[in-house]
């Protein structure tokens, strides 16, 4: 006995734990259970639930319970639940096939976000266009402020011009740029792109539904575009940043191993490559957007939130809508009456000056013609005086303003006097006559006229109250009298 204490306290000495720790630990048959196992109430229905989830593997737990329930069970479905959560079975591994493609034969597209960028007044996704070719993994980015269809085709014909010809099938996700409809194997294609491939020979081809496997060249590019072109790097706009990516394609992209054949890089098998791609046709597919616009009151078109001015000529007027990603142009018929710079902010008013010009001249010219028709409709023999202006090369604007001005003076009655007194002595000058009009107080004893301050208000300074002879009321007045 005392032996089998000292080698514990031995164990103790050399493990640094008490001898009852060490006890405990070598009497293995302290961890036997001496009992029967217990039968729990849902153990009896594990056959039927296994059965049945091979039959219906994604049938819910709560259904099961009911199943039991009526067969018996009265236990709760919590423990139905953890039980069909551990006998459901798994969904099993899908194998892929690895795709190996022959040059020039297939090229894959998808859009890439990367965040939003501020212009102006707007912000806007940052977008990244990336084609690139299945076999040679050469790659075309473009990245734009949104995922339009005019912008979707500027890259394919940008990339198209880069590989120097085009693929035979190119492979897209089902997004609405090029499929607009989908019902299994029948699908209906983007009109756009459908032109797009008419253009230059290719099948679009998009790849089975939820199916991103099936693209994993471009999927793999995006990501490796993300960490290692994008990642930490600065630049001032859309366009600094496109300038970068052409230079990071050339310093590394294109001089990385080639995968599937590591003997060369991306670029030499570019080259390779561009030797069976289709060849391009001789004009590039006009990318731009087309619409039929009309303004409203104003000489402005609205497009994309920004107003873009238009002579005021053609207000009103349908005019068709040309759009790019740098200019934005009007056209009426075959002449093109407005061409801006295409404005990414939102809610900018672009105005070519020629035009707000011409504008206020024609209202200038209007106003004027609205005086002078004002003068000549009260005393029809000024048109002669207005003759003699143009004549002697006077202001003629400044003249019917001040004719105007006496008019509203001294009325219809006195102003036909004074007119024929001024052409008859062979004077024009508003100060002629008005010098006259006041004569003609002085000789009759009136008093000279009063001028009354107007408000400085369109409202009032423009307000015309016709005026009447004042024979009309005497005429009323001798009526009275007789009755």
């Amino acid at each position: 006995m005392s032996r089998g204490w000292s080698n514990l306290d031995g164990a103790e000495a050399q493990l640094g734990l008490h001898h009852d720790t060490v006890r405990r630990a070598i009497n293995v048959d302290s961890f036997v259970s001496q009992g029967r196992s217990r039968v729990g109430k849902l153990d009896i229905y594990l056959e039927f639930i296994e059965q049945t989830l091979k039959q219906y593997p994604k049938l819910r737990a709560t259904r099961i319970h009911e199943m039991i329930v009526a067969r018996g069970y009265d236990g709760s479905v919590g423990q139905t639940r953890r039980t069909v959560r551990r006998l459901r079975p798994g969904p099993a591994a899908e194998a892929y096939l690895r795709l190996s493609m022959l040059p020039g034969e297939q090229a894959q597209v998808d859009w890439g976000h990367f965040g939003k960028l501020s212009v102006g007044r707007a912000e806007r996704p940052l977008m990244a266009f990336v084609m690139v070719l299945s076999q040679s993994r050469a790659v075309h980015v473009l990245f734009t402020l949104d995922a339009s269809m005019e912008s979707f085709l500027r890259g394919h014909v940008e990339a198209f011009e880069y590989f120097g010809g085009c693929a035979r099938t190119l492979l897209y996700d089902n997004l609405k740029s090029a499929v607009l409809e989908r019902q299994g194997e029948l699908i209906r294609y983007n009109p756009r792109l459908l032109e797009l491939s008419a253009h230059y020979h290719f099948k679009p081809q998009p790849c089975g539904v939820a199916r991103g496997n099936e693209k994993g060249r471009v999927e793999r590019l995006i990501r490796f575009l993300r960490d290692r072109f994008f990642a930490a790097r600065r630049f001032y706009d859309v366009d600094d940043l496109n300038r970068q990516f052409l230079q990071w394609r050339e310093d590394w992209a294109h001089k990385r191993p080639c995968p599937g054949d590591e003997q060369l890089t991306v670029a030499q098998a570019l080259d390779k490559e561009r030797e069976l791609l289709l060849p391009l046709p001789e004009h590039p597919f006009a990318c731009e957007r087309i619409k039929t616009v009309k303004s409203g009151k104003t000489p402005y078109v609205r497009f994309d939130l920004n107003d873009y001015s238009i002579p005021h000529e053609h207000v009103r007027k349908p005019l068709v809508l040309s759009a790019s990603h740098t200019r934005v142009r009007l056209i009426a018929g075959d002449t093109v009456v407005a061409d801006h710079a295409r404005c990414w902010s939102r809610k900018e008013s672009i105005e070519n000056p020629m035009h707000i010009q011409a504008l206020a001249k024609s209202k200038r010219a209007a106003a004027r013609v609205r005086a002078a028709g004002r003068l000549v409709s009260a005393v029809p023999n000024a048109v002669h005086l207005l003759e003699q202006l143009v004549e002697r090369n006077m202001n003629l604007r400044n003249a019917v303003t001040k004719f105007e001005r006496l008019l509203d003076d001294y009325g219809i009655d006195e102003m036909t006097v004074a007119v024929d007194r001024a052409i008859q002595g062979g004077t024009c000058a508003p100060s002629a006559l008005a010098w006259l009009l006041e004569e003609a107080r002085r000789t009759r004893g009136q008093l000279p006229v009063i001028p009354v301050e107007l408000p400085d208000n369109p409202g009032v300074r423009n307000l015309r109250v016709p005026q009447h002879k004042l024979e009309h009321y005497d005429a009323l007045l001798d009526i009275d009298t007789n009755a």
